[in-house]
């Protein structure tokens, strides 16, 4: 229960911390960044998962014919 504590202050903190940081110009910049960067690596992955569920797709109806 004491480490349920710790981990839920920690993450309290955290979200404390990047408020202050949000605040000044640079933070903005930063996050915004980051931001870009995970939305660029999630399209990344559903393109590759796409991609992939097509090839998949193709070998099963050469299978089937």
């Amino acid at each position: 229960m004491k480490s349920i504590l710790w981990f839920a202050a920690g993450i309290a903190a955290g979200f404390v911390v990047a408020h202050q940081v949000n605040q000044t110009a640079q933070g903005r910049e930063f996050f915004s960044n980051v931001d870009a960067k995970a939305k660029a690596f999630g399209r990344a992955v559903a393109d590759g998962y796409h991609e992939r569920e097509a090839e998949l797709r193709s070998v099963a109806d050469d299978l089937l014919d």
